[in-house]
């Protein structure tokens, strides 16, 4: 069965920052600086810039769709599924399928 998918306003590329801080929810300190996405089948070392319950900022030179699936191995944790949120320069916003513990 396909995914219904659906682009809203906060999903596209932004070519200017932001003005104010829009974060609603705290920053999870990793327990390392790196973790592996899974995208396209392939698997790639990433940096983690920050990470939150419902998504993380990564820094990946490759350029991703928005709305592509993800799989990202967090060290300590349990791969997280999710997709592309927001792609701006050399940083991809991913949003978690469900929150992280």
């Amino acid at each position: 069965m396909a995914t219904k998918f659906s682009l809203t306003g906060d999903m596209i590329p932004r070519a200017v920052a932001r003005m104010f801080d829009q974060r609603s929810e705290e920053r999870i300190k990793p327990s390392a600086e790196h973790a592996v996405l899974d995208y396209r089948g392939i698997q790639s070392a990433v940096k983690l810039l920050n990470v939150s319950r419902s998504g993380a900022m990564i820094g990946l030179s490759e350029a991703l769709n928005i709305g592509e699936r993800v799989r990202l191995q967090i060290l300590d944790r349990q791969p997280v599924f999710g997709f592309v949120r927001w792609v701006r320069e050399d940083r991809i916003g991913l949003n978690f399928d469900t929150p992280l513990d």
